[in-house]
């Protein structure tokens, strides 16, 4: 496309394209946005070296004249969109991509595959976290999933309200804050438990999580408390019914005295097994490969088509695919979400133009959705994930109360396009 463009002289055509889902992936009720701190300051790193182009070269990918422009390829158009932590619908413009078709088109897959990848990630976190009230959730699902993979993971979990991750990269490359526990390898390790625990106190203080159930569980817990003492900072649970042994767990600390000892539980949780802890005394929840898979659903399913062109007038007109069941709606898009008095989001409405006052009709407020994100190839938003975790908590908290039902469902609040409206 490229190539074609450069040689006919429509590659310098201003464009704007736009990422959109036709639809959030089956039952699910909103999606979280993830990954826009990455893809942008990967769409300012994104460069072809030379051995890339000489690559290129060597394999008769493109011809001289495209490589040439690869070669000196800068992005320095501009970007809008739904800020880093925003609860988005079907048809949710999350990004408006303005610049040359020439830059932009070659975009399309680094800008998908971030903000597909992290955006599942981070839908699937805020259910979990959402389900887990106010304990505590742990990410910890690195070995499930590619290795890098697995650091955009960890970032993008943190934005929809995961405590900390056990992965030290996405600690060092973003700050995510970092914990974990000891594996069964380290307690088979040594002679006997005993040992191994006396090991792992003195080495870490008492303040440690202790692995109880490689052996007896119940045995485990008073050795634990006998070597580590009352303060104790946490025991870990990986098997069997966790909902009893919690129980059971939590009655036999306090009869130790030890009734600050925190217990954690993993193995194989989801939003849904969280939900059905929901009883049990349980402090913290690591989770693994059913976050870092999504959930089910390991992509949004976005994606990255054109909406306006330059004419030879020099003017943007509206362009818009219309194949059947994969229409796409042409035009630079605005969108807000409407509230009522109370605060609770009603519906997602999208426009083309100018958006409108709104006048408090149909709703008392509306909020704008789209923020400025990169100008001329500059980044301009604020990338702070501690900013993102806090829009992502007021963002979910203002849809309406059936919107965070585990249940399969439809999007908990309708998206118009302006004009459906009235």
């Amino acid at each position: 496309m490229l190539q074609a463009a450069l040689h006919s002289g429509a590659a310098s055509r201003r464009c704007i394209f736009e990422v959109f889902a036709r639809g959030l992936p089956e039952g699910r009720r909103y999606g979280v946005v993830a990954g826009t701190g990455r893809l942008l300051q990967a769409v300012v790193d994104f460069r072809f070296d030379g051995a890339e182009i000489e690559w290129l070269r060597e394999n008769h990918v493109v011809d001289s004249l495209t490589l040439d422009f690869l070669s000196s390829y800068r992005f320095t158009g501009n970007i809008n969109g739904y800020a880093e932590g925003e609860c988005f619908f079907p048809r949710s413009p999350l990004l408006m991509v303005e610049g040359t078709f020439a830059e932009s088109v070659v975009l399309e897959t680094v800008l998908l595959s971030v903000l597909n990848h992290d955006s599942a990630i981070a839908s699937a976190a805020s259910r979990m976290t959402n389900a887990a009230g106010d304990r505590r959730c742990i990410e910890m699902g690195s070995r499930r999933t590619h290795e890098w993979a697995a650091v955009a993971a960890a970032r993008a979990a943190y934005v929809a309200g995961f405590a900390t991750t056990s992965n030290l990269e996405a600690g060092r490359a973003y700050g995510v804050p970092t914990r974990g526990t000891s594996a069964h390898a380290f307690t088979l390790l040594h002679d006997d438990e005993r040992t191994a625990f006396e090991a792992q106190v003195a080495s870490l203080g008492v303040g440690t999580t202790l692995l109880v159930d490689t052996y007896d569980v119940t045995a485990a817990v008073s050795l634990a408390v006998e070597v580590a003492g009352v303060g104790l900072g946490a025991v870990r649970l990986d098997s069997g019914d966790l909902l009893v042994q919690a129980r059971q767990v939590r009655a036999q600390l306090d009869a130790l005295g030890a009734n600050n000892t925190r217990i954690v539980v993993t193995s194989d949780l989801d939003e849904h097994s969280i939900a059905a802890l929901a009883a049990a005394p349980v402090n913290t929840y690591g989770v693994g490969t059913a976050l870092v898979t999504g959930s089910g659903a390991p992509t949004v399913g976005l994606v990255y088509k054109l909406v306006a062109r330059e004419d030879e007038a020099g003017q943007l007109i509206a362009v818009a695919k219309r194949s059947k069941d994969k229409i796409s709606v042409g035009g630079r898009k605005w969108a807000v979400r409407l509230l009522d008095a109370g605060g609770v989001a009603e519906a997602e409405v999208i426009g083309i133009g100018t958006m409108p006052a709104y006048n408090g009709k149909p709703s008392p407020s509306a909020r704008p959705l789209l923020v400025e994100l990169m100008r001329d190839g500059e980044i301009v938003a604020d990338l702070s994930l501690d900013a993102a975790r806090s829009r992502h908590e007021l963002s979910r908290a203002e849809l309406p109360p059936h919107a965070l039902k585990l249940s399969r469902g439809d999007p908990a609040i309708p998206t118009y396009f302006d004009d459906q409206r009235h």
